[in-house]
């Protein structure tokens, strides 16, 4: 492979593996998003869009040089001059191979690039929308213990007013002032009430967000796992091929030094 390729399926190599290191299932979402918040990453976040749009123009360039390549050596048919020097079909069916190879490389960096970018999106999210339902449900158990106390105190007015009536004890000005604190912490008790029922339905809300993104991160997984599969059959066909190639190309060669060996040894005898 030229230089260029070989960056290349390197950097398709290292695709693969920060792919695989990001789905690793024990490490949460919350921790990638705090390794995504170092300092270091800070420095480079002012240049990660124009490194990302300069990659993709980049691999989208090398990936039409590719399909051009491939179109380019597979239009050709097996000529006459083909068959009185089959070392050069080898070589053209060869260049073939490469063209094809290069072509997987590239459509698979392309997409691989795409993905990675697609799935720390993903991380960031489900890690900030965890982070808020959590959020929400604490605020959400501190409503309802408030409103408890609140019923509590509730009932202590009322006991307190019951006994004053029974009792006689009570002015009918302290009676009016327990009135209205019995009033105002009903108000307070219906406010917080409604508290309660709005944070539960936003925690449903962020709860079902949850699982659109787990199921679209789940989803990614399962064509990461088949773009390997694929890389892996494409790589080992070619090596399997070269192989053979290598092998007619040694056996033409040995047959052709035979060959002027004889007629030689015939111009001796004459």
């Amino acid at each position: 492979m030229t230089l260029q390729w070989t960056a290349v399926a390197a950097f398709l190599y290292v695709e693969v593996g920060v792919l695989l290191v990001l789905c690793i299932p024990f490490i949460s979402a919350q921790r990638w998003q705090k390794i995504f918040k170092f300092s270091l990453w800070d420095k480079i976040a002012p240049y990660w869009n124009k490194g990302f749009l300069t990659m993709i123009i980049i691999l989208i360039v090398l990936f039409l040089d590719a399909i051009r390549e491939v179109r380019k050596y597979s239009g050709a048919e097996r000529t006459t001059s083909d068959q009185l020097h089959p070392n050069v079909f080898d070589h053209h069916h060869m260049k073939l191979f490469r063209a094809q190879r290069n072509l997987y490389i590239s459509g698979f960096s392309l997409f691989l690039w795409l993905t990675l970018r697609r799935v720390i999106s993903l991380i960031n999210q489900l890690a900030t929308v965890v982070g808020t339902g959590e959020a929400l449900r604490v605020q959400a158990e501190n409503a309802n213990q408030a409103a408890k106390n609140y019923m509590e105190d509730n009932e202590q007015l009322k006991r307190a007013l019951e006994g004053g009536n029974r009792g006689g004890n009570i002015t009918n000005n302290e009676n009016e002032k327990l009135r209205k604190e019995f009033n105002k912490l009903q108000d307070e008790l219906k406010r917080t009430s409604d508290a309660l029922t709005k944070s539960r339905g936003e925690v449903e809300a962020m709860k079902k967000q949850t699982e659109g993104l787990t199921r679209e991160y789940d989803r990614l997984l399962r064509e990461h796992e088949q773009l390997l599969v694929t890389v892996s059959f494409s790589v080992k066909r070619h090596r399997i091929h070269s192989r053979a190639v290598f092998g007619s190309t040694l056996y033409y060669v040995a047959t052709a030094r035979s060959i002027n060996l004889k007629h030689d040894y015939f111009q001796l005898s004459l």
